[in-house]
């Protein structure tokens, strides 16, 4: 799968895209990732990427000019998934995250300041989409949340399979089950007698209903008409 990055600071992205399982998978190549410096696709002598904003108003607003000339020098741009990352887009989550992983080209716009003008939006973006619901400085850090969270999925990218089918927001829709390893026993606190007896129908169950109780305490909003709850 390939991304490509555009941004200002594209320096931003060193430590993440070489640790762990995105370095790996890039060393593999099975994700690749081409970071572009939005200030090269300008054509004034001090790269301007941004100017005061129509109207008046505090900060200052990225223009549209070098966003365009940059995505379209990327060869293939026309059929790659081209996603403005914005607080006013739609909320990641595992569906789209899922969606994403089966596409073959994803381009992320990653903008800074007040924000980039809208013509952005309208006429280069494919989709906008957020990460949550709250502002952070820039598009780098929420670019890095959504290759992370695309990456997984692709296969060969985690060694186990399984391991991504079972964890929280998986196919189950519930979160994930409470995890536990040596030693049986830390500072009082106990491993569940089930799960070191080695009956694996009766650690399936157990797994099964405590996904189900975090899920009601935690985020009762992913259960919904449509979720399967038999234990």
């Amino acid at each position: 799968m390939k991304f490509d990055v555009v941004t200002i600071f594209p320096e931003f992205f060193a430590g993440p895209l070489e640790a762990s399982l995105l370095g790996r998978a890039r060393a593999r190549g099975l994700v690749e990732v081409t970071l572009r410096d939005l200030r090269e696709y300008t054509n004034d002598p001090h790269r301007s990427v941004d100017d005061e904003p129509y109207g008046g108003g505090v900060g200052m607003v990225m223009k549209p000019e070098p966003w365009f000339v940059a995505v379209e020098a990327i060869g293939g741009w026309e059929r790659a998934r081209r996603i403005l990352l914005s607080p006013a887009g739609r909320r990641l989550d595992q569906e789209l995250v899922a969606e994403l992983a089966s596409s073959p080209h994803v381009i992320l716009m990653c903008g800074r300041y007040e924000g980039i003008d809208e013509r952005v939006a309208e006429g280069l973006a494919t989709e906008e989409v957020s990460i949550g619901d709250y502002v952070i400085a820039g598009g780098e850090a929420a670019a890095v949340v959504l290759i992370d969270a695309v990456a997984r999925l692709i296969p060969g990218v985690v060694k186990e399979p399984a391991s991504v089918e079972e964890e929280s927001f998986g196919p189950t829709g519930l979160l994930d089950h409470p995890h536990y390893t040596r030693p049986p026993e830390f500072r009082g606190m106990k491993v569940p007698d089930v799960l070191l007896g080695g009956n694996h129908a009766e650690i399936a169950a157990w797994r099964r209903r405590e996904a189900l109780e975090r899920t009601k305490r935690r985020r009762p909003d992913l259960l919904g008409p449509d979720l399967n709850l038999a234990p």
